[in-house]
């Protein structure tokens, strides 16, 4: 039986995304052959070429776009090359702003200019090359394909999506130019792999329209192929699946670790093993999570492999200042795991309950760089990013000890918690073997809030681990969240004021704040009442992963017995509200505060200023009074 593992678009475009690296070395363990493409890289290569572009600027009346399009075709190959690393002698002229066609978000330049203009000429071209590439990606989206975008195609009709029939009516429209490039790339990959089975890894919402598409194809023109839809997408949104139109579009839906369920399905597509020996699948008739707990042990895989993707293609590209997200979008970082799952896997709002976070497993250090050095020789780049959760200091540890034993000289970075094991002594170790940035949740930046979610860190500790990260030299990005149940509004602008003062002292470089989810897989989902909310919606039809909750939000106090020192109790449900009105000022607002500060901090900007310089005009119904 043979294989083709395709990552639909799109996904990230400096590197390839691991999961069918991952599949297709352990099914070639097993004796399968396997084949695996990136359909994102290979269509933002097809359609920002010079002949595509010329060919779509005939289809415009309009002189002024018609002429922007072919100005864009006579530049867009060199532009690449540079993006792609193959032509930095380009940048002085990128830079000097000669070259370009400057479509609309070059007007941002002028609240820009301040951060660049200091940089070097290659970081100020990246960025203005950036500017061009999703210049001309809002263009197509204006003008031709309502859903195109770089990373998240589609991604609005995915994104709490309850029921089939918005994403069923967007696949039922006539396709578009770009999904007509998107589907011969497929047809010409079937035509060279002739695959028995292909396999859609889904990890965001932004790839689903594409491999809906993609199987919608394959069913009308090639349905003895068998169409396998996985990754992390359906692990979190489909697990209460009860629409089954999804199987027009596959025959097969796994969950979790993809390759004991692919294995199994294999064998039984071949004839060798009944159904109910399956993994984790769904098929039409079929919704239930059988064998749930079956599972191929984390140290017993082999090493990704990412032979077959196009690694020449990917381009990196500088779309903001954040140096996080920067580092995240440029260079092909090799991306691989360290162990599987959390170690930790406490805190009450992330999805402890499903296996990508709850089984940890965790191989030994030589396992580990092994895969590395396998990797490396695969690839030729030596950088890598452990993706998922966060790493054990225990175990990187002795990976860092194992890499300059082996006198490797490599770049890596990944997921941290915030732990006391991360001394003076274990950040210098880490710097000598190659890390350069770690990132890690201080979420709430309330102590409070911090033991009532069980994140077992607390501010103090916090910061001293990240002196210690500054002294070593290795950048720290923090994620922090707003909105939390009970979460008050003079507790937002404490929160705020740590973060100042962490970037004050230049201990974090970088950071970034997300409004609080309730999941369904989280233990504030599965127990909100622990949290003095309550949910509110039934589960849907499609997706089921973010859920509608209550909260009272009349009176609070803080209880003081020891076991519930960190609750906060409602004691009048009267006020018992839902959406924005779980909390009594308005929570967008304090975004877009807590966004706005936080960029100006990030650039040195603002440090001086009162707290409540980001939010005009905000106040709190609470009885404690708004921080001056």
């Amino acid at each position: 039986m043979k294989f083709l593992l395709i990552t639909p678009p799109l996904t990230q475009l400096n590197t390839p995304y691991p999961a069918t690296a991952m599949l297709k070395a352990f099914l070639q363990s097993k004796g399968y052959e396997v084949s695996q493409a990136d359909l994102g890289i290979e269509l933002i290569d097809r359609i920002y070429s010079h002949d595509w572009l010329a060919h779509y600027a005939e289809a415009f009346s309009d002189k002024e776009e018609q002429e922007y399009i072919t100005r864009c075709s006579e530049v867009m190959e060199p532009v690449l090359r540079f993006l792609r690393g193959e032509e930095s002698t380009l940048a002085p002229r990128i830079a000097n702003r000669s070259l370009l066609p400057e479509g609309p978000r070059f007007n941002q330049l002028g609240d820009l200019e301040w951060a660049f203009g200091t940089a070097g000429t290659e970081d100020r071209a990246r960025h203005l090359a950036t500017l061009f590439i999703e210049d001309l990606a809002d263009f197509i989206r204006d003008h031709t394909n309502p859903h195109f975008d770089l990373i998240r195609y589609a991604e609005q009709i995915a994104n709490f999506a309850p029921t089939f029939d918005e994403m069923e009516a967007a696949l039922q429209a006539p396709t578009t130019c770009i999904d007509d490039e998107m589907l011969s790339l497929l047809q010409q990959h079937i035509e060279q792999e002739q695959p028995d089975a292909v396999g859609f890894a889904i990890p965001f919402p932004g790839c689903l329209y594409g491999a809906l598409r993609c199987g919608s194809w394959l069913k009308q023109n090639r349905p003895e192929v068998r169409i396998i839809f996985g990754g992390g997408f359906p692990n979190t949104e489909w697990r209460n699946l009860s629409d089954e139109r999804i199987f027009d579009y596959c025959d097969y839906i796994t969950l979790d670790d993809g390759e004991l369920p692919q294995l199994r399905l294999a064998e039984f597509l071949e004839g060798s093993l009944t159904a109910d020996r399956l993994v984790r699948t769904f098929y039409r008739g079929h919704l239930t999570l059988d064998n749930p707990d079956e599972n191929i042990p984390y140290a017993e895989l082999p090493a990704p492999d990412f032979n077959g993707l196009p690694l020449e293609k990917y381009i990196s590209l500088a779309e903001m200042t954040n140096p996080m997200h920067r580092l995240w979008s440029q260079g092909r970082w090799n991306k691989m795991m360290m162990a599987h799952g959390c170690y930790w896997h406490r805190c009450a709002f992330c999805d402890t309950s499903l296996d990508y976070i709850a089984r940890y497993e965790a191989p030994d250090a030589a396992t580990v760089v092994d895969r590395m050095e396998r990797i490396m020789a695969q690839t030729g780049i030596s950088g890598f990013h452990f993706v998922d959760e966060a790493l054990p200091p225990k175990l990187l540890r002795e990976v860092c000890e194992e890499i300059l034993r082996r006198h490797l000289v490599v770049s890596f970075w990944g997921n941290i918690r915030f732990e006391k094991a991360y001394t003076a002594e274990m950040c210098d170790l880490m710097s000598d073997a190659g890390c350069v940035a770690v990132s890690g949740g201080l979420e709430v930046a309330s102590d409070r809030l911090l033991r009532l979610m069980d994140k077992g860190v607390t501010i103090g500790q916090t910061m001293a681990v990240c002196r210690h990260f500054r002294d070593s030299g290795i950048m720290v990005h923090t994620y922090l969240m707003y909105g939390f149940p009970t979460e008050t509004l003079e507790e937002t602008f404490d929160a705020l004021e740590n973060v100042r003062k962490m970037f004050d002292e230049g201990i974090v470089q970088s950071a970034f704040w997300h409004r609080y989810a309730m999941t369904c897989h989280s233990r504030s989902g599965i127990c909100p009442q622990d949290f003095s909310a309550r949910r509110t919606s039934e589960p849907h039809s499609f997706c089921n992963n973010e859920i509608e909750w209550r909260v009272a939000t009349d009176e609070w106090h803080v209880a003081t017995d020891n076991n519930a020192d960190a609750r906060r109790v409602a004691t009048d449900n009267k006020a018992d509200t839902v959406g924005d009105g779980q909390f009594d000022y308005d929570i967008e607002e304090v975004g877009r505060g807590l966004r706005m500060a936080t960029f100006n901090y990030m650039n040195d900007l603002g440090l001086d200023q009162p707290i409540k310089l980001w939010f005009p005009g905000l106040k709190s119904k609470n009885k404690g009074k708004q921080k001056k």
